[in-house]
């Protein structure tokens, strides 16, 4: 059952007085920091790349707060996903967080055969490629952007059932392929049917990376038309170290665009809602305000 039937039928059994009016309990808040397309090996010295930047600001945030958990967005290691890779340049940046890392695989850690590598890395928390969680009250789905079409359709059937069990108010999925961007890969539409399962089931979030840029979309469906009473919010977030790529042009309920250098977005997910701020390294521009923002679970 949609989460909108669902919402439905428990509006009439309140209206009805089948429900008791106990007040449900307040789950803790928990802050996600999250980015893609991370750590880049080409550099002449990997110490002093990008990712070791995004990295500072994702220590600082773990070492304050030892709920936080962090989400990569896929591309982990450039430029082919190898086990040196892992070994010498993602793993002295954004490995020292492994433990708190729930990962998706990008299109670069498939340029090694079936992602071997970064199975190998990130060992059971990888799944199979896919795989969902809880984060307090939030349902959490991580998706593989990567797939031919007898896995993709196997995955399909997945996150369906996936959803059906798990019908929380609240969800959050991420991939790799954005299905929206204003950015230089542009909107690709792998996961459109993936975004159609996740709007049919009441989604509110999902994150992607690909395109090294911050971009921020207004709630839409899978065909892009805005929707702000069920539409699902997208964050592209490529910004995790590895280089920055321009914008060509923006695109439809694009709201919000930074390709000016590399960051995080930090969430935090709410008992019914969440809040949102990209946290950019280094310096900014002189009365330069990093997007943030706030909004309710459907």
């Amino acid at each position: 059952m949609s989460c909108r039937c669902r919402c439905a039928l428990a509006a009439a059994l309140c209206a009805a007085g089948a429900w008791a009016h106990a007040a449900e309990p307040v789950t803790a808040p928990v802050t996600i920091y999250a980015a893609g397309d991370i750590a880049r090996c080409q550099h002449p010295d990997a110490r002093f790349a990008g990712a070791s930047d995004t990295a500072a600001i994702v220590a600082g945030g773990l070492a304050a707060d030892p709920g936080a958990v962090v989400l990569t967005l896929g591309d982990s290691t450039y430029p082919v996903g190898a086990a040196s890779e892992f070994a010498n340049c993602y793993e002295p940046t954004w490995g020292r967080f492994k433990e708190r890392t729930w990962p998706a695989p990008g299109n670069h850690e498939y340029y090694t055969p079936k992602a071997a590598p970064y199975f190998a890395y990130f060992g059971a928390r990888a799944g199979k490629g896919y795989y969902s969680f809880e984060l307090g009250s939030w349902h959490v789905v991580s998706l593989n952007s990567n797939l031919g079409p007898l896995e993709h359709a196997a995955q399909l059937a997945w996150l369906r059932e996936d959803l059906e069990l798990h019908p929380a108010r609240c969800t959050l999925a991420y991939w790799h392929h954005p299905l929206f961007s204003s950015g230089w890969h542009g909107s690709i539409p792998t996961m459109r049917a993936a975004w159609d399962l996740l709007y049919r089931f009441g989604a509110e979030i999902v994150l992607s990376g690909h395109d090294h840029v911050y971009e921020r979309f207004a709630p839409q469906d899978a065909k892009g038309s805005f929707d702000g009473e069920q539409g699902i919010r997208q964050f592209v977030v490529g910004t995790g170290g590895a280089f920055p790529t321009p914008f060509k042009w923006a695109i439809a309920n694009s709201e919000v665009r930074d390709a000016t250098g590399f960051g995080v977005l930090r969430l935090t997910l709410l008992d019914d809602g969440y809040e949102w701020q990209y946290v950019p390294a280094g310096q900014r521009p002189a009365g330069a305000q990093p997007d943030h923002g706030k909004a309710s679970c459907h």
